[in-house]
């Protein structure tokens, strides 16, 4: 895929933090050296799946240009977002770009009324040159997530249930006609009974909107329901990417395989089966700071090479994996290790 066939290019980005200062403190790579990229004709849900701490919360702030790269390149249509300056070339990356948070209730000021953030949106992209005309485009978001003008209009975010207030919150993004939606726990903050719904929704703008979406969560039922791809992470890398059910019914990172081993099998060809809420552990700081493999101090196929240098990215059939198990290091006993 050239560079003009992607939507996003996503090139060895690195985030670093310093804590405690800049003097006696000490240094958190967040983001550490990770590349994906997303095709401009075919849209998809990528998701990046990981644990508290794992990154994918800072990576999704780098993608909203809520932060600037302090090593690689993010490109959106080719174009290197660090050029993005002035306002109205944001405003147009914005319209492009829209996100969708994990709590719909922060979205939304509870002393304004839900209909007015969505007029707007409208007015603001220029979707619309006057109120008559944006009341059709509201209209026309809300449709596209179940909902009508009539029930939103001249209510408070507090006067619709969580599962109305999250849709309110997509149609708001689909106002500007975006190219991709960056999903931030969308549903984490949603009941179990309307997390399905909430899921069902991004694929049907996948399918009949052709939106691509970024999903991002800590919860494998919904990733391996929604997703086309998936990429794991682990203390700001991505060890194992590519196809969603290469990955979680087939993993090859022993990261990957400790976290399959607490979720149920699910039944040939039924993500449904997934619908059960799995969660991904809790972090461990640590494990930031260590050298080499950041997996090194729980793995069971631990080598020596694995503590001292970050495994390298090593393409395996359908998928790329960050391990040295795939690589000419791997020893006689490890190598054999069936996923």
């Amino acid at each position: 895929m050239s560079a003009a066939d992607k939507l996003l290019d996503v090139q060895h980005v690195t985030v670093e933090f310093h804590i405690g200062g800049l003097v006696g403190g000490s240094l958190l790579v967040a983001v550490n050296d990770v590349s994906f990229s997303l095709d401009m004709d075919q849209p998809e849900i990528f998701t990046l799946a990981g644990e508290s701490g794992s990154g994918k919360t800072t990576l999704s702030r780098l993608l909203l240009r809520d932060l600037e790269p302090t090593r690689g390149k993010v490109l959106f249509e080719g174009r290197d977002l660090a050029t993005v300056r002035n306002r109205s070339e944001f405003k147009e990356f914005m319209k492009k770009v829209q996100p969708v948070f994990q709590n719909p209730f922060e979205t939304f000021s509870p002393l304004r009324r839900v209909d007015a953030y969505l007029f707007d949106t409208a007015l603001n992209f220029e979707m619309a040159p006057d109120h008559q005309t944006a009341a059709r485009v509201v209209e026309e978001a809300l449709r596209n997530v179940g909902l009508s003008l009539e029930e939103v209009s001249n209510r408070y975010p507090h006067e619709l249930s969580g599962g109305q207030i999250q849709r309110v919150s997509v149609a708001r993004a689909l106002i500007s006609q975006p190219k991709l939606i960056l999903a931030d726990e969308p549903v984490s903050m949603v009941d179990a009974s309307l997390r399905m719904e909430i899921v069902n929704l991004f694929r049907k703008l996948r399918d009949e909107q052709r939106v691509s979406v970024i999903y991002i969560t800590h919860d494998l039922a919904t990733a391996y329901y929604i997703s086309d791809r998936i990429g794991i992470m682990l203390r700001g890398f991505i060890i194992e990417s590519g196809p969603v059910e290469d990955v979680l019914d087939r993993p090859l990172h022993p990261y990957t395989q400790l976290l399959k081993e607490s979720v149920p099998e699910p039944a040939p060809k039924e993500r449904e089966s997934w619908a059960k809420h799995i969660s991904l552990g809790t972090t461990e700081v640590k494990e930031y700071s260590r050298a080499g493999c950041k997996f090194a101090g729980r793995c069971p196929h631990v080598m020596e090479i694995c503590r001292v240098v970050d495994p390298p990215d090593v393409q395996v059939e359908r998928r790329t994996v960050k391990c040295y198990l795939y690589t000419e290091h791997a020893e006689p006993a490890a190598a054999g290790i069936q996923p």
